[in-house]
């Protein structure tokens, strides 16, 4: 009687960590390491889509916005590569437009920046899908409601600023400007 080949073994569960600020990427590794993860870490999405291509990661914590392609581009590729990965994205510029395309693209959880490791290894919990940003009973400002009207529009338009000028009726300039800075609090 012949006995069944052995399985292959199961591939290495791992952390993919991508983001564009080496001071950050390397805290940040360090920190998640400290709390178990495999950590490999990338600069960019091309990078990144490299070392996804070895082995698919089981974890990936993605940076928003990175020079070339986004990091959304990103958590759709590696939702491909690797289905049952846990993916957070982590950005500076949260805004509810980017956090729902996120999610639609297969983001576990979206997270604004600063977050900690803490954080971020409760985002890869089994609980319903998290978008932390600021929960308020009051409304949002002017320029609250300007910012996630324009990342909206963004978001409809593939990330083409000039085609989002032309949609909001802005000199594209301009737009690059409000683009360039921090999302309004409230």
């Amino acid at each position: 009687m012949m006995n069944a080949p052995d399985p292959a073994p199961a591939a290495p569960d791992w952390l993919l960590l991508v983001d564009d600020d080496d001071t950050f990427r390397t805290v940040l590794a360090r920190a998640l390491s400290r709390r178990g993860f495999d950590v490999r870490a990338a600069a960019d999405v091309s990078d990144a889509l490299r070392l996804a291509s070895e082995s698919p990661p089981s974890h990936a914590v993605v940076d928003l916005r990175m020079p070339g392609a986004s990091g959304l581009e990103l958590v759709e590729a590696l939702r491909r590569r690797a289905p049952d990965a846990r993916i957070v994205v982590l950005t500076g510029y949260a805004s509810i437009a980017t956090a729902v395309s996120a999610m639609k693209l297969g983001a576990t959880h979206y997270l604004a920046k600063p977050a900690d490791a803490d954080q971020i290894v409760a985002a890869f919990g089994d609980g319903p899908p998290l978008l932390a940003l600021e929960d308020t009973a009051r409304p949002l400002s002017v320029d609250r409601l300007e910012w996630e009207h324009i990342q909206r529009v963004l978001g409809e338009h593939d990330g083409n600023i000039s085609a989002t000028a032309r949609a909001l009726g802005m000199h594209r300039r301009t737009l690059q400007r409000k683009l360039g800075k921090h999302a309004p609090r409230e």
